[in-house]
């Protein structure tokens, strides 16, 4: 097979979660444990850091990345779902995974793939995992993809495990409240493992103390120990942060990325890597250099993106409730005459409570992405005209933001956001 026809094999005979929803979810690590097996046990070669969480765990396994790229480490990236191709979810260094290398582990392993039937998700863990063996990376940060503690990255025993927050989202698969989802994400908190939390909720504190104790963990809530003062957004595209004391000495940082909410997501990596300073070589030099060069270290895409001026085209993968609350907060702090929203959503999320927060005074284009799991335009447009949003429905997105483009003006503001597949296929 080439390529395209490796791609063809994994979208289409094996159950996808980003598309098929639930009934590509498995609870159990069976398929897991025999991958792992088959290819005898590839993670065990490096060093490994395991980053859950509901919000953020993309944005501060990149961080970490990019800071530890700056150290001179050889670093694998594991992470999901992609934007605009597969290779985006396993990068070495900032560069994807080679097509050749992709074609490579499905020829290799195709009989045994046949005969196991592993879901895409478990499929690509092991590809990552097996791909960073064979380039011999010195560590690799794994990002959770659902959950924790049935997730398949969570065959891994790092060196440090993250988990950056906890909200309300995949409910039908962890619980459907914040101390049942915490229990299950509290999953990948491993045996005498530094465990860091990054941000203290009274709901789920216990949870995490008392798995803790368990597993004879030591814990930190990085939320504790730093604090961003304030943050100011340069000519030169990036945040500037104001830190308060720490043990790091840093008292300025500039991110590369511009969405508000990375002050949450600063501090849980900042704390992070004041761990990881036990065990690898990490000089304040590598810290600030890599905060100021996460997009170029390692082509994050989709936070707070800015695509265009006049209009400005703005998008962002918050797909919850939390994490679309923060990007909400951010559009109203943005300069502009008349906001464009072209939005989507999948059909397990809890609408009505994410249109509830939506802007009233803006333009909508509800729309959907090109996948099983999207909800259908004409019911998000029902529900939003219900309690007042005014806008049409678009059978896709590529017309959505055409008409969103027509309609606005030099000084206006298109948003496209709601899920990360309507961000992906603008991109």
């Amino acid at each position: 097979m080439n390529y395209t026809e490796t791609l063809d094999f994994m979208f289409s005979q094996l159950p996808m979660y980003q598309r098929s929803g639930k009934a590509a979810y498995k609870a159990n690590l069976d398929n897991t444990i025999a991958f792992d097996n088959y290819l005898n046990h590839p993670h065990t070669k490096y060093k490994t850091i395991h980053v859950g969480g509901t919000n953020g765990k993309g944005s501060v396994s990149h961080i970490l990345a990019s800071v530890l790229q700056e150290a001179g480490y050889k670093v694998g990236l594991y992470t999901s779902p992609h934007l605009k191709d597969f290779r985006e979810r396993i990068k070495i260094n900032g560069k994807d995974i080679t097509e050749n290398a992709v074609v490579k582990f499905i020829n290799n392993n195709k009989e045994f793939i046949s005969k196991l039937k592993p879901s895409f998700f478990e499929m690509t863990v092991f590809m990552a995992l097996d791909y960073f063996e064979n380039q011999t990376v010195d560590i690799a940060i794994i990002e959770v993809g659902l959950g924790g503690r049935l997730d398949s990255t969570n065959i891994i025993n790092p060196l440090l495990s993250v988990i950056t927050n906890i909200g309300l989202d995949h409910t039908a698969f962890l619980g459907n409240t914040l101390e049942e989802i915490a229990s299950e994400k509290a999953g990948i908190i491993k045996e005498k493992t530094a465990i860091i939390i990054g941000e203290t909720h009274k709901n789920t504190l216990e949870v995490f103390t008392s798995k803790a104790r368990i597993t004879n963990s030591r814990i930190i809530f990085a939320d504790k120990n730093f604090n961003v003062e304030y943050s100011l957004l340069n000519s030169d595209n990036t945040q500037e942060y104001k830190l308060s004391d720490n043990s790091l000495n840093i008292s300025k940082l500039n991110i590369d990325l511009l969405g508000k909410y990375q002050e949450k997501n600063t501090v849980t990596a900042l704390q992070s890597i004041i761990e990881l300073k036990e065990s690898l070589e990490i000089s304040n030099t590598s810290i600030i250099e890599g905060f100021k060069n996460v997009v170029k270290n390692t082509n994050l895409l989709g936070r707070w993106q800015i695509l265009g001026a006049n209009p400005r085209i703005i998008c962002d993968t918050a797909h919850n409730l939390e994490g679309l609350t923060y990007v909400i907060n951010q559009i109203k702090q943005t300069p502009y005459k008349t906001l464009h929203f072209v939005f989507g959503a999948v059909n397990d999320k809890n609408i009505d409570s994410i249109l509830n927060i939506l802007p009233k005074k803006a333009i909508y284009y509800f729309t959907k992405a090109n996948i099983p799991r999207a909800l259908s335009e004409e019911i998000l447009l029902k529900k939003a005209t219900n309690i007042g949003l005014v806008g049409k429905a678009y059978t896709n997105v590529d017309n959505a933001f055409k008409f969103a483009i027509k309609n606005s003006n030099h000084n206006d503001l298109i948003f496209i956001g709601g899920s990360t597949f309507v961000v992906a296929e603008v991109l």
